[in-house]
């Protein structure tokens, strides 16, 4: 949920990718970086706001998880609309609304501003949701990466509006 610049904008988080600290490649907390000024929230505490640009161009969000220290986050690659439609075409433009982790952010006003902000606060908050069954969760390979790309990291809900990309093929099971 989101009341950033006065709007009211919500969504069910239907799309998200795990990147796993350290050891994980494609991380930005993966061991070869470290601790850095871009990167220094995912390293705790859990519940906070990693937003960083992508390509220089679409501002992106994460969810910090790990423990302290531990440099772990989940991207939120897509968001199905329930409210603010009309401040998504103000700030997108054109649909998709909230299909991929640049339009999502767009969608919900989030900028660097919101770089380390509490997810359980004003103006951004993620609130609990219904529970699914297994068969409605998908699983495949991350989107978009070079490195560690066929890592079952990703996860959706299937036939869900707001879905980034379907999967032409179902992951394979996490060889790490």
């Amino acid at each position: 949920m989101s009341t950033i610049g006065g709007a009211r904008v919500s969504g069910i988080i239907v799309e998200t990718e795990a990147y796993g600290g350290p050891e994980d490649p494609a991380s930005h907390a993966a061991t070869k970086a470290g601790i850095t000024d871009r990167n220094r929230v995912m390293f705790g505490p859990a519940g906070r706001a990693y937003v960083y640009r992508s390509y220089g161009v679409h501002w992106c969000l994460n969810v910090v998880t790990g423990r302290d220290g531990e440099g772990e986050a989940v991207l939120l690659r897509g968001v199905s609309p329930v409210e603010g439609v009309d401040t998504m075409r103000e700030r997108r433009g054109r649909p998709p609304w909230a299909e991929g982790p640049g339009r999502l952010a767009q969608a919900f006003g989030v900028t660097e501003a919101h770089y380390g902000h509490r997810f359980d606060a004003d103006p951004l908050w993620i609130e609990r949701g219904s529970s699914l069954g297994e068969e409605r969760v998908g699983v495949s390979p991350r989107i978009g990466i070079t490195v560690a790309a066929a890592w079952p990291n990703r996860f959706y809900v299937v036939d869900a509006e707001g879905v980034s990309r379907t999967p032409r093929t179902p992951a394979q099971p996490n060889s790490r």
